[in-house]
């Protein structure tokens, strides 16, 4: 039989084990914020690696603000070594999931399974895929195939908060890096038949608006700081937003509508907490929080600049408005190169298991994608992964049995592809 029969049969035998862990997986309540249980999956995870023939590294985010003795940021790194100086392909998933919201039929924690799908938050966002990982590398052990190269797999921190403590911290340190990683699999939920070569770039920023002190009975003593705020969004909605509109980009952004520069106010507070006695006051100061979304053909300069232009414009007819504006989180667009190994390995192992070609997509948000590419300085690296990207963060989130099966297949062929064999 050949290696990739093996593994494959090796990956059918292993459906249940493949369901339990994931279920296993989802019961531990990572939910980020605050980063709990952060420590017990990563042993978790490590336990299981370890099991597997890995040798484990758990490596703190020492240094960082989110790293604290309540809620450490470890994340947990295995490393199974091949026969020879083949490429190194490194599978990574962050462990953090979102806080579980309302609206459930069905315990978020409790990794039920119903009618060929788990249930549970995380499942698809991304412990199915951290699964996915952790069999598609145990199945090509147990099929006696003898890698020339090395598999790695990590579980990562906080990618839901940007990932500074997870995967950003590993590049940092140089445990993600060009000079000893060649490809990196992230198997987020973007479906199982579909490659996610990158995302575009975001601009997070606060603007805060400082007026004057008045009574609100007599409101034309004072300078409101609501109402130079009003004045901005009025020009963005007016001006910015049509702009925005007409510029689409040549990634394969999903969905359609995504494949436009946007503009969303994340928060907005201003004056005097709604909550509690109030006191008749012109409110004298205002802050919003932006999130911009911006297309690799405008850059991240092109798009600072012209909000800059429009809240000054907006403002000059309203003295006595001071204003600041503070950048939070700066992402640059990233995209997978043409030709790249990695697409096509991950293709052909596609066609294979699922009979028809992948397509290629972008994702409208980011992912840990940025950091590999920005920090560590890998250029091959994808999302790939089994759920449906519409599920994740919704009550009842769930991911496909058969999803989950046939990604690990997929995931365990383009390794075998990637090593030469």
């Amino acid at each position: 039989m050949h290696d990739i029969d093996r593994v494959v049969s090796e990956i059918d035998r292993a459906t249940d084990e493949i369901v339990q862990f994931t279920r296993d997986l989802v019961r531990i309540p990572t939910v980020n914020p605050p980063g709990d249980e952060y420590t017990a999956c990563a042993e978790f995870l490590g336990g299981r690696l370890k099991r597997g023939g890995f040798d484990i590294e758990y490596i703190a985010a020492d240094g960082r603000p989110e790293h604290t003795r309540q809620h450490p940021r470890v994340n947990v790194v295995g490393t199974r070594r091949g026969t020879g100086s083949g490429p190194v392909v490194h599978l990574n998933g962050h462990i953090d999931v979102v806080p579980p919201g309302d609206g459930w039929s069905l315990d978020p924690f409790g990794g039920v399974v119903r009618d060929g799908r788990i249930f549970g938050r995380g499942v698809c966002d991304m412990k199915a895929g951290i699964a996915a990982a952790v069999f598609a590398a145990e199945a090509i052990a147990r099929a006696g195939v003898s890698l020339p190269g090395t598999i790695e797999i990590s579980g990562t921190v906080d990618e839901e908060s940007g990932g500074f403590a997870g995967v950003a911290h590993l590049a940092r340190v140089g445990r993600i890096a060009k000079s000893r990683t060649d490809y990196v699999i992230i198997p987020e939920p973007l479906d199982v038949d579909r490659i996610c070569i990158g995302h575009r770039g975001v601009y997070w920023f606060e603007l805060t608006t400082r007026g004057r002190i008045a009574h609100g009975s007599m409101p034309f003593l004072g300078v409101s700081a609501i109402s130079g705020m009003a004045r901005v969004l009025d020009a963005i909605r007016r001006d910015l937003e049509p702009a925005l509109a007409t510029r689409v980009t040549s990634m394969p952004v999903v969905p359609d509508a995504a494949r436009h520069a946007t503009i969303n106010v994340n928060a907005i507070e201003g004056g005097q907490p709604i909550d509690g006695i109030q006191t008749p006051c012109v409110a004298d100061r205002c802050r919003a929080v932006f999130d911009r979304r911006f297309l690799i053909e405008e850059g991240f300069a092109s798009a600072k600049n012209e909000i800059t232009a429009l809240i000054n414009r907006a403002l000059s007819a309203m003295p006595g408005v001071e204003h600041d504006v503070r950048d939070l989180m700066v992402v640059e667009p990233v995209r997978t190169p043409d030709g790249s190994p990695l697409v096509d390995a991950l293709d052909g192992a596609i066609a294979r298991v699922l009979g028809k070609r992948a397509t290629l997509i972008a994702s409208p948000g980011t992912y840990d994608h940025k950091h590999v590419t920005r920090i560590a300085g890998i250029e091959d690296c994808v999302a790939y992964g089994p759920g449906e990207l519409e599920l994740a963060h919704q009550p009842d989130e769930s991911c496909g049995i058969s999803d989950l099966v046939n990604a690990t297949k997929v995931i365990a062929l383009a390794t075998l592809d990637l090593m030469g064999m």
